[in-house]
């Protein structure tokens, strides 16, 4: 079940997985973490099996129908079992966007190419680290 974890921020287990999903600078979690309390145009939901915290997804609706998706991550030992795919199917069907879009690295582009979505290059954003850009037209479903 996927539910709003606004009020769950300060739980450990949230600090830990979205910690995996955020470049690993303390510093960068912690602002993070306060955008996503600050900022009501943010959305965060985790991914609930019974009582236990599997995944989470971070987002934004743009004005112009896009959605964002600025954090994706799920449990390493419940990977490759079909959660994010599930994380982003439940906001698809929620949100109603035209489009999802991501920016990621290549160690997960093939998760999003593996669910639909086109990817391209944005070159190398960081020193030694090369960007995506993902997309979904939800438009076209």
């Amino acid at each position: 079940m996927l539910k709003d974890i606004r009020d769950r921020l300060d739980k450990p287990q949230v600090y830990e997985l979205l910690e995996m999903a955020v470049f690993p600078d303390p510093d960068r979690i912690v602002e993070v973490l306060r955008e996503y309390r600050e900022d009501p145009s943010l959305d965060i939901r985790g991914f609930y099996e019974e009582e236990t915290l599997i995944g989470i997804i971070g987002s934004r609706m743009e004005d112009d129908g896009v959605l964002e998706i600025r954090h994706i991550v799920v449990a390493p030992d419940e990977r490759g079992q079909g959660y994010g795919r599930g994380m982003i199917l439940t906001l698809l069907e929620a949100q109603n966007p035209k489009a999802i879009v991501a920016e990621t690295d290549e160690e997960a582009v093939n998760f999003y190419r593996g669910i639909g979505f086109t990817v391209e290059s944005l070159g190398e954003r960081y020193p030694g680290v090369e960007r995506f850009r993902c997309t979904y037209d939800a438009m076209l479903d």
